[in-house]
């Protein structure tokens, strides 16, 4: 029976994600994909500044950019009747009231899925992990010591057995793992039907280009969305369905399309060329669980959020990293099996936050009347949940007296405790411009001036810690909240989980203590 350490079903954006992150920490990964490739279909698309510091830690991040078509521009978001007619809000023009330059040195990323997935494969297979297409996992059975997988190759149709010490399930809201592990989900269900379009045609002088667009489109003839896709002449364009009042896919042939396309684009002489037609689902599902045992649920198989937002892209991929980095400590003997705890009580509640986001976006861009009165409002804005949000686990330690129930804050006001994501300060440091380009893979500890004594307890841990210290602008520790011989332990996912504001009489003890408190050692 061959064997592999973390088993990862699915190539989808949290999938990709883990297999890359699992990789470039030296684990053994395998990924099965029953497709015979990624997604053929732009589908989500965009990349929040979190999620690109994620991608310069895995080392993709130039190539992300590189695939991010009419960013020159900035973003424009509208709802609109048409693209040339009554417009309803301008949610974004150009990306002029989206500076986040204070905040963060990561600029947006509009890499669509198809993409985007490819760059984070070939990156995790640069770092060796294993991928295998056209396989089928038949079943999981888990044991206290791992998952024996048995998987169909749909090419030779033969069944082979793979052992793994821990699965990571990303196979999305239809992927079957979830239902097979008996774990239901909660949520306001199907909010519609879909019909999605990727085209070509040439709308020089007819919208904008250089700059990324998207329309969310009422129309008194249909409900959709229109935007710009992967390069200069390519395109989205979604129309809503309702089978409830016997509509169906197929009633969407070429001719209907692009009666729809001329309205949407008000360009009555459109002739486009149609790449793929492909029909989903728009819904908002949240698992009852994250984890069963040995496997893990992460991505659309963990939750399912209407695209109204671009955040369920996101979500995939810090959900990946996370499982990803917890996993690799457990397996590389720095933690124990403790830590994997943490992943359901920090990235459910986050994944709750974005459905409920989505949905109240879904209401205002597309579906007014949608009724979500049984969905509390959003508990953080758009802002705070992109930049501000908190982790509550076992592998945070929070200040003493720190009871703010809060679950995000202004990340314009970071205030560098423990929980919330490190904050950045201009540096010149290692040909680094900014503190949050000296985080991950491996853990950081910054200090105030003062740090010889820090830089003995990090040592002493055992566990592989950078120190940043004298080297460091004073505006580091302000903005950290330290003391001039304090300091602040940053996890491989660059959020804070650890601080002293001053040194404790034995730092070598203090900071022992809380790496053995958080990794479960």
């Amino acid at each position: 029976m061959d064997t592999t350490q973390v088993l990862v079903i699915g190539a989808g954006l949290a999938g990709s994600s883990a297999a890359l992150f699992l990789a470039q920490q030296g684990i053994d990964v395998t990924l099965v994909e029953k497709h015979p490739g990624t997604s053929l279909h732009p589908k989500a698309a965009g990349q929040y500044p979190r999620t690109m510091q994620l991608m310069h830690i895995g080392g993709v991040a130039d190539e992300i950019l590189a695939a991010s078509h009419g960013m020159q521009g900035g973003l424009t978001i509208k709802i609109a009747e048409s693209v040339h007619g009554k417009v309803f809000n301008t949610i974004m023009a150009g990306g002029e009231d989206f500076d986040l330059s204070a905040i963060t040195p990561f600029p947006l990323g509009m890499a669509t899925q198809d993409k985007a997935e490819p760059i984070l494969l070939g990156k995790a297979q640069q770092y060796k992990a294993k991928v295998r297409f056209r396989t089928e996992v038949v079943s999981l059975d888990q044991d206290d010591t791992g998952v024996t997988a048995r998987l169909l190759d749909r090419d030779t149709e033969r069944v082979t057995e793979l052992r793994a010490d821990y699965v990571v399930a990303a196979d999305g809201h239809r992927g079957g793992t979830r239902t097979k592990l008996g774990i239901g989900r909660q949520g306001k269900g199907s909010l519609s039907s879909v019909v999605g379009v990727l085209f070509k045609a040439d709308l020089g002088g007819h919208v904008e280009h250089d700059t990324s667009l998207l329309y969310y489109l009422q129309n008194p003839a249909f409900t959709g969305v229109f935007g710009g896709a992967t390069d200069s002449d390519s395109y989205i364009f979604g129309i809503d369905y309702h089978p409830d009042r016997g509509e169906s896919a197929a009633d969407f042939t070429r001719e209907r399309i692009v009666e729809l396309m001329r309205i949407a684009l008000d360009k009555p002489d459109l002739e486009p060329d149609i790449i793929t037609v492909q029909a989903w689902e728009m819904a908002a599902w949240l698992a009852d669980r994250f984890r069963d045992g040995r496997i893990f649920l992460a991505g659309d198989a963990a939750k399912v959020t209407p695209p109204t937002g671009g955040m369920g892209g996101n979500t995939a991929v810090q959900d990946g990293y996370d499982i990803a980095w917890k996993l690799a400590a457990v397996l590389n003997g720095h933690a124990g099996p403790g830590l994997l705890d943490s992943y359901e009580a920090e990235r459910r509640p986050i994944a709750e936050m974005v459905i409920t986001t989505s949905l109240y976006n879904a209401k205002e861009r597309l579906f007014p009347d949608l009724d979500l009165s049984d969905v509390p409002p959003p508990p953080a804005d758009m802002l705070g949940l992109m930049g501000g949000f908190r982790y509550r686990s076992a592998a945070i330690i929070p200040d003493q007296g720190d009871d703010d129930p809060a679950p995000a804050e202004n990340p314009f006001m970071a205030t560098g405790r423990p929980g919330f994501p490190a904050p950045h300060v201009p540096v010149d440091v290692d040909g680094k411009s900014s503190t949050v380009e000296l985080f991950g893979p491996e853990w950081t500890l910054v200090c105030g001036k003062d740090d010889a004594r820090w830089r003995a307890a990090a040592a002493a841990t055992g566990l592989p810690i950078r120190v940043y210290g004298a080297e460091l602008p004073d505006a580091v520790a302000a903005k950290y909240g330290l003391g001039p011989t304090g300091a602040s332990l940053i996890r491989p996912d660059a959020m804070v989980a650890w601080r002293a504001v001053e040194a404790p009489e034995d730092p070598t003890a203090a900071l022992t203590a809380a790496v053995a408190a958080i990794l479960d050692r």
